[in-house]
């Protein structure tokens, strides 16, 4: 009997639990819709309550186009805010799971057939690894960003003990072996502040990586051909987990939303002659520096849709676009483009034959999704992980980025430069032609036989095997 038909036959049986954020939860619901087109039976352990509007939204659509995917609520425990030292709503809902992962053990337990395989938040890695070693279940993580940003990770353990776990002695580049060294500038900032809760949890589960089966990152080797060979080559970190390539995880039917009124002003441009502009579902911007984009964008030149983001967390957004961007500046934007404040369908934006480049915080969705579609980035990192993402999206060939920039809200970028880089982004031949190849690269991984689906029958028949030997 083939692999094939065994899958078809005795299907493995996949559970999958993302954690908080739509960054976080985007990824895994489109690894469960690839899982299901191979054969698999997939569960998705869906944590309550969500953070966000979004991501309870999101989680119903994928139910509705699913309905063979099973769902087991995971009810978190009340969280102390006292002890968790953060005030970021979605830290505090990465934390909230950690402390109510002994929960998971009889809900595992119990799902029939028994799990072939557990892929869970990287977020969620020194808390769940004590549940599933004592039930026996292989373990991956999803991370949820580059491989670029994986290698970072992984070599963090042995780069703090260097620096005696002090951030102010930290070097001013981290030499990642086998790898281009991560400037100190780009290090994620919140690990330079001792205590904090994000440095804490990056920490502790970065120690115990190679605890870990596995795990999948939404990439291909046409975007990061070199930090994939560098960590499946041993270099990075001995002892490490084999890294499975699973990219580029595309946009998927059920992720479409209504934005009629956005396509209809896309669909009347010239092709390749719109700048969409949007920094993520969780950066906020002050209003001088939303003001600075504005003015930046009439100074161009160039046709814009502007998503703008006034809270961290959609349920506190309250106050109109005007009293955000401002009347007048609204006013002078009037026939130059389209200015949103709602939640929109990205991959749809990104499709569109109108749109020739992407204003971008390089959350690692954003970027995968511009791969995707062939669509130039001006990379303008605002926190985290995102200036190590624009590192990818340089080298590559899929975009530019202003290093002098810095991060979000450390300054405030005069419109006058947003307006030069972005006319520069929009008229360069090299990088259309750059970010051309790399979409090509992506198709390449997901077409039958390639590496996408190759790895993914590596893993189904690895799921097989160790099911026999539990």
């Amino acid at each position: 009997m083939s692999i094939s038909d065994a899958l078809q036959s005795h299907p493995p049986h996949v559970a999958l639990l993302p954690s908080a954020g739509m960054g976080h939860l985007t990824p895994f619901l489109r690894l469960a819709v690839q899982l299901v087109r191979h054969h698999c039976r997939v569960t998705l352990i869906t944590a309550h309550p969500t953070v966000s509007l979004a991501e309870s939204q999101f989680i119903s659509r994928f139910f509705s186009a699913f309905p063979q995917v099973s769902q087991v609520q995971f009810h978190l425990l009340p969280l102390d805010l006292s002890s968790a030292n953060s005030t970021d709503p979605f830290f505090l809902g990465f934390e909230a799971m950690r402390r109510s992962a002994h929960l998971l053990s009889p809900l595992l337990a119990s799902l029939s057939p028994p799990l072939h395989a557990f892929i869970y938040d990287v977020s969620l890695i020194s808390s769940v690894i004590p549940v599933i070693e004592a039930l026996n279940i292989p373990n991956y993580i999803l991370f949820t960003s580059s491989a670029r940003m994986f290698s970072f990770f992984s070599y963090f353990p042995t780069f703090t003990s260097k620096s005696n776990d002090d951030p102010a002695v930290f070097d001013d580049v981290v030499e990642i072996p086998g790898l281009m060294p991560v400037p100190k500038s780009s290090i994620p900032p919140l690990l330079l502040i001792p205590n904090n809760l994000f440095a804490k949890i990056f920490k502790e589960d970065s120690y115990k990586v190679a605890k870990l089966t596995g795990v999948f990152i939404n990439t291909f080797e046409g975007l990061e051909a070199e930090s994939l060979e560098a960590l499946n080559g041993g270099k990075v970190r001995e002892g490490l987990p084999s890294v499975f390539a699973v990219g580029p995880l595309a946009v998927c039917e059920f992720e479409r939303v209504e934005c009629g009124d956005q396509l209809k002003w896309l669909d009347e441009q010239p092709v390749g002659s719109v700048v969409y502009v949007s920094f993520g579902s969780r950066t906020a911007m002050s209003r001088d520096q939303i003001r600075e984009i504005g003015n930046g964008l009439i100074k161009s030149g160039c046709r814009f849709l502007w998503v703008v983001k006034d809270k961290k967390v959609d349920k506190e957004e309250e106050e109109g676009l005007e009293n955000v961007v401002g009347h007048e500046l609204m006013e002078r934007m009037k026939g130059k483009g389209l200015v949103v404040k709602t939640w929109v369908d990205q991959g749809e934006i990104l499709a569109h034959r109108a749109v020739g480049g992407f204003v971008s915080h390089c959350g690692w969705n954003s970027v995968v999704e511009a791969a995707w579609h062939g669509v130039p980035i001006l990379a303008w990192p605002q926190h985290g992980d995102q200036k190590i993402n624009a590192e990818v999206v340089e080298r590559s060939g899929l975009g530019m980025w202003v290093r002098s920039w810095g991060w979000g809200e450390q300054v405030v970028v005069k419109g006058e430069e947003i307006g030069e880089r972005i006319r520069e982004m929009m008229e360069s031949k090299l990088l259309r032609r750059e970010a051309a190849g790399v979409k090509e690269e992506g198709r390449k991984a997901l077409r039958d036989g390639g590496s996408c689906g190759i790895t993914f029958m590596r893993l189904f028949e690895e799921w097989q095997m160790s099911n026999r030997s539990i």
